[in-house]
């Protein structure tokens, strides 16, 4: 064939489900945009109109109405560009996932999604049905005939059509069928949730698919904490024939991030115009990226004004202090201080002019001030190291401090319980009752913070105590989100060594020298999370193994026997011990705040892992354990 050159572009968006002005206004950029940069075909992502996350939302007739109306607005603002557009499209009872093709301010037509992703944090199959390959009908919308199904397209000679994100990851992929009709060029739309060194994966099945299917891809993710706990991390990627082209910097603060390339289509040409792409990703990085955005992100679209945290000096609390540090960081690096401000919605032109006038290096400080408000929460069984530990982290980020004692409440709580029943309590007998009520107590004075400050409350569980259920009900568990409960402790200690040292996080000193406590009980017993518990590395071990791996008690205990972890008896006691506190502990689970997905998989009953609250707790086979 003749050659044939044309630029295409991929636009990440950041999308908010049901907000069709946001939304619109996102789409509308991008288009302005191409049309700028005189693009032939822009996609954008999976079902970007609505937004992905509307869930049951999806299955009400009203809302592919509603997005109907929406694509006929915005098919006006596409003179003479095509453009990609994502939304849901009711046929009778049944909603599909669709891709739109606009033409010059005309529909060629719907491509429907053919795989549904249901596993892990995706239920697509809950709203959607999937189109059987190589079926193309008709439907009528508002007095129009429309063409959806298995479709190819052509532009300028080039003929092209899709995979819809979950499509690409089947072996028997819409590509397969697409290679002997002819296809030059694939379009993916896609909304592929954030998942630690998930973008090396993606970026293979990219660049692998455009050499064996010897074609152009392209490929456009959503962007940003689109409904509350996934996180896209708005990957564009541009590859022809097994060579990457174009590819972005992921996890942006922008609403709109996109990549372009004049791509040639010929039978003789050769890529000049190529990239190098240099993984593995550097996990830490990619943490801190997803976490600073997602909470930002959180925080303007939930209207809030900033943050508030029980700040104990231990590692939790301290990975989300500095998870705010890095979001004003980042933020203002990325947009400018000005940009940052308008999009976080929270400043005057008075404040706007005092942060202005500052030197530029004190500008994130200011901001971290403004946004972030912490509590130490002493009581007689706390240390000065982790007072010590808070204090310096707090100041050396910016953010306002607080220190107040809990034990007159604490005292006042024992004492109407001392009279009700007419004895004294003690550690011999009520150990886990005195610890619980301390760290109750701490929730009203810090949730009084966030209510006055109307700020959302950082819940501080991670993934770790969650699966044993290490943590007080309506105590330390309080909080409007709870950014680290998707990741496990040893993750955590390693990742606050690397902040101190590779983001200069030098506050960070005090709480990288201790021993993980709750110090719930008397100094002089000498409480650590791990004697109560097990070594995090083995508890994490256990926790993968049995609801990642999905493996029995015994088949756990063989494995980590078989990799000399600890002796017989001692791996028996641990996994009995996880298991049964496990089984125990789900209600907690149920209960705790909504949390991040940052991990390939977590402990969320409400997007990952579901698990009955009554069970019988394994008994027959931690039994059969340890007989």
């Amino acid at each position: 064939m003749k050659e044939i050159k044309l630029r295409l572009a991929a636009a990440a968006l950041n999308q908010t489900p049901l907000d069709w002005e946001g939304n619109l206004q996102n789409i509308k950029e991008a288009i302005t945009e191409a049309i700028a940069n005189k693009i032939d075909l822009l996609l954008l992502p999976e079902l970007c109109i609505t937004g992905y996350g509307c869930e049951d939302m999806f299955l009400s007739p009203w809302l592919a109405e509603a997005a109907f109306e929406k694509l006929l607005q915005l098919k006006d603002w596409c003179e003479n560009i095509t453009v990609a557009v994502g939304l849901p499209v009711m046929l009778g009872q049944e909603v599909f996932n669709t891709a739109c093709i606009i033409k010059n301010r005309e529909i060629a037509g719907f491509t429907a999604k053919q795989f549904l992703a249901n596993d892990g944090v995706h239920y697509e199959t809950r709203w959607f049905r999937p189109w059987p390959a190589d079926v193309v009908q008709e439907f009528e919308m508002l007095g129009k005939r429309y063409r959806i199904g298995d479709l190819i397209y052509e532009e300028q000679g080039v003929k092209y059509a899709f995979e819809i994100c979950e499509d690409a990851w089947r072996p028997n992929r819409p590509a397969e069928r697409h290679l002997p009709k002819g296809v030059q060029l694939i379009l993916n739309p896609s909304a592929s949730h954030f998942a630690l060194s998930k973008t090396d994966v993606r970026y293979r099945l990219v660049v692998d698919a455009s050499k064996k299917y010897r074609c152009a891809y392209l490929y456009a993710n959503l962007l940003g904490n689109e409904a509350g706990r996934m996180i896209y991390d708005g990957e564009v990627l541009i590859a022809q024939h097994g060579k990457l082209i174009r590819r972005n910097e992921l996890l942006s603060f922008k609403n709109i991030d996109m990549e372009w390339a004049e791509v040639s289509f010929s039978d003789t040409s050769e890529l000049t115009d190529t990239i190098e792409y240099l993984p593995p990703i550097d996990e830490n990085k990619e943490l801190i990226a997803a976490l600073s955005l997602a909470l930002f992100d959180y925080m303007r679209k939930s209207r809030s004004r900033g943050f508030v945290l029980s700040l104990s000096g231990g590692a939790d609390s301290s990975l989300c202090a500095v998870a705010v540090a890095e979001m004003v960081r980042r933020g203002v690096q990325e947009l400018g201080l000005q940009l940052f401000a308008q999009k976080a919605q929270l400043f005057s032109a008075a404040d706007m002019a005092a942060l202005a006038a500052l030197p530029a290096a004190e500008v994130p400080q200011a901001l971290v001030s403004r946004l972030l408000t912490c509590a130490y929460q002493g009581s007689v069984n706390s240390s000065d190291d982790t007072l010590t530990s808070a204090r310096e982290l707090a100041l050396s980020i910016g953010a306002k401090f607080y220190n107040w004692t809990i034990d007159e409440e604490v005292r006042g709580y024992i004492a109407k319980i001392e009279t009700a029943l007419e004895r004294p309590l003690t550690w011999e007998q009520d150990d886990l009752t005195l610890q619980n009520i301390q760290a109750r107590v701490r929730a009203p004075g810090i949730w009084m913070l966030a209510n006055i400050n109307n700020a959302l409350l950082l819940a501080t569980s991670n993934r770790s105590e969650a699966a044993v259920g290490y943590a007080t009900m309506d105590g330390d568990t309080a909080g409007s989100i709870s950014p680290v409960a998707g990741i496990d402790k040893a993750f955590i200690r390693q990742f606050l060594l690397w902040a101190e040292k590779e983001l200069g996080y030098t506050g960070l000193r005090y709480v990288n020298s201790l021993q993980p406590t709750a110090e719930l009980r008397p100094s002089q017993q000498k409480q650590t999370d791990e004697k109560d518990l097990m070594p995090y590395e083995v508890l994490n071990q256990i926790e993968r193994l049995a609801f990642y791996e999905r493996r029995s008690p015994q088949q756990v205990y063989l494995t980590l026997l078989e990799q000399q972890v600890a002796t017989a008896e001692e791996l028996k006691g641990w996994i009995t011990k996880f298991y049964s506190l496990w089984s125990r502990n789900q209600w907690k689970r149920e209960r705790y705040a909504a949390s991040f997905h940052l991990d390939d998989y977590n402990l969320d009953p409400r997007s990952w892992l579901r698990f009955p609250i009554l069970s019988g707790g394994f008994g027959e086979e931690l039994r059969k354990l340890n007989v």
